[in-house]
């Protein structure tokens, strides 16, 4: 049997590219990314389905690490002018604060008001353009003066009193000091944005690399995210596929064999390989069907056979090589257990990897029985704010006027963002020091790159697409486990019953001579003999 393991840096999709781009523009995803994969380094990664994460991480790391250069230097010249005020040079008499003081006021008060909106406060985004607003009504239409107008009062206050002979250059230089080191921040992370990240650029660019000190986790991402085995926590169950779709069918039925079957036809009982065997080329045959007729995505319909492993066993040790893999996939298959559980998936990535669809199969036959359990998933789009990327590459390079002055309008909230982003570092870092993770006790994963990135509600087109990729797959696993029972002799008639009705809600009506069929609420139906 064939074990699927993507080639690592495969998945270098649209999806991957807007989660690459959203580490630099929200500081919560990025801290929420790093923390999964590197502060709970005990946690196996979740399936990556339609992206990779290793890119992500690196690109969370490398933000991560710039920002913190960032407010070093910040931190370094609010450090010298404080020190001269200290030491009474350019004490701004005229002004009711000292300069550099004021303008801490200034950026409180700004770096406050952004955060109170929810928009974050990473050192990148000023623009509204960049953000997707988080306030509503009259209150999403005044927020945004807030920087301008307290902006204002403090550059007319600092200009007067330096132009009416007050020494107060401080109050003039030093906010202008403090954008050059917000400039180069923009200015480097605009290049990554355009170059690196650009549509046109990325598909082309080469796979990034951890830091040499992450290698051990890159390695470790490498042999998991796309492995045919996965560790599972018992109350955190399938992540990485997103978030459930519609209703899990849960089928059990009690098999039977046909009456008046010849005794040779099927002989043997059932197995949930032979189930599983016969549901694979009904899907498998969407591809070719879909490929024929349209450019539909059933064309790169995804079938695999994978295993949920319970935790226990330290990250380490878990072993992801071909063999131990395929022995799993061969005695999983069928088994009714509590703890590992053999899936067959069947993947649709549409809408550019936008949404994915997942359906995850387990079939089991033992004690003369037939449990179906089918559960559809969907991973919603990237967050729409990630886009800001493309606006960033359409502005194009040559636009160093405007770049300036944005950095000017930022440095207010990039002080107070960086200043942030430095303590969440260092809290960080300790943190993980102190926890030493890998050497934590084993755990699953509690959530994916993907599902950090992705909002909660599809567009209305999207779910159309969902639900009908879903009852497309559903009906194919159905005709599959109907053939598995014809093939073996064994009655259909409960199997359609069961099927028409978890699927669609309706009611099975098999041969009947007289009687009534009431269906819904409160409903009920009467059969009169002779018509009276």
């Amino acid at each position: 049997m064939p074990v699927t393991n993507t080639e690592p840096g495969a998945a270098r999709t649209e999806a991957t590219r807007l989660l690459c781009a959203g580490v630099y523009l929200d500081s919560d995803f990025r801290r929420r990314v790093i923390e999964e994969l590197v502060q709970h380094e005990e946690r196996p990664i979740a399936l990556s389905l339609g992206i990779d994460a290793l890119p992500v991480l690196a690109h969370a790391l490398r933000a991560r690490r710039k920002e913190a250069e960032t407010a070093l230097m910040l931190l370094g010249i609010w450090a010298v002018f404080i020190t001269l005020w200290i030491a009474g040079v350019g004490s701004d008499h005229a002004l009711p604060l000292p300069g550099w003081l004021a303008y801490a006021v200034v950026c409180l008060i700004l770096g406050g008001v952004r955060a109170g909106t929810g928009l974050g406060v990473a050192v990148f985004t000023l623009d509204r353009t960049m953000v997707k607003q988080a306030t509503r009504g009259r209150l999403q239409m005044l927020l945004p003066l807030v920087p301008f107008v307290v902006a204002l009062v403090y550059w007319v206050a600092a200009l007067w009193a330096l132009f009416s002979g007050a020494d107060a250059w401080t109050g003039v230089v030093f906010p202008l000091l403090l954008v050059v080191p917000v400039w180069a921040y923009r200015a480097d992370v605009t290049a990554i944005m355009r170059h690196e990240l650009g549509s046109a650029a990325y598909p082309g660019t080469r796979r990034e690399r951890l830091p040499h000190r992450y290698r051990r986790i890159g390695e470790a991402i490498d042999r998991e995210q796309y492995a045919s085995l996965t560790i599972y926590d018992p109350f955190r169950p399938f992540i990485g596929a997103g978030k459930p779709y519609a209703e899990q069918w849960s089928l059990v039925m009690e098999l039977k064999k046909r009456k008046n079957a010849e005794p040779e036809t099927g002989a043997g009982p059932l197995t949930g390989r032979e189930v599983i065997d016969l549901i694979k080329p009904q899907l498998e045959a969407l591809r070719t069907s879909a490929a024929a007729t349209s450019r539909d995505r059933l064309r790169e319909l995804e079938v695999e056979e994978f295993v949920y492993l319970p935790t226990g066993v330290a990250r380490w040790k878990v072993a992801y090589d071909q063999p131990t893999v395929r022995r799993h996939l061969d005695e999983a298959v069928g088994e009714g257990g509590e703890a590992r559980r053999h899936f067959l998936r069947i993947r649709i990535g549409t809408w550019d990897e936008q949404v994915v669809v997942s359906v995850l199969v387990r079939v089991h036959t033992q004690g003369g029985m037939l449990v179906l359990e089918v559960v559809p998933h969907v991973l919603t789009p990237v967050r729409l704010e990630f886009r800001a990327v493309d606006v960033i590459e359409g502005r194009g390079d040559g636009d160093v006027l405007r770049d300036t002055v944005r950095g000017l309008l930022a440095a207010p909230t990039a002080n107070f963002a960086a200043a942030t982003s430095l303590v969440r570092t260092a809290v960080s870092e300790f943190r993980t020091w102190l926890a030493n993770p890998r050497h934590a006790l084993p755990d699953g994963p509690a959530t994916s790159v993907r599902e950090l990135g992705s909002p909660a509600d599809l567009s209305v087109f999207q779910d159309m697409d969902v639900k009908r990729y879903v009852r497309t797959v559903q009906d194919r696993i159905a005709s599959g486990v109907r053939e598995a029972l014809r093939a073996k002799n064994y009655e259909t008639g409960d199997f359609e019953q069961q099927i028409i009705t978890v699927s669609g809600g309706g009611v099975f009506i098999g041969a009947m001579s007289g009687g009534a069929v009431a269906t819904g609420e409160q409903a009920s139906a009467t059969h009169r003999e002779g018509g009276k």
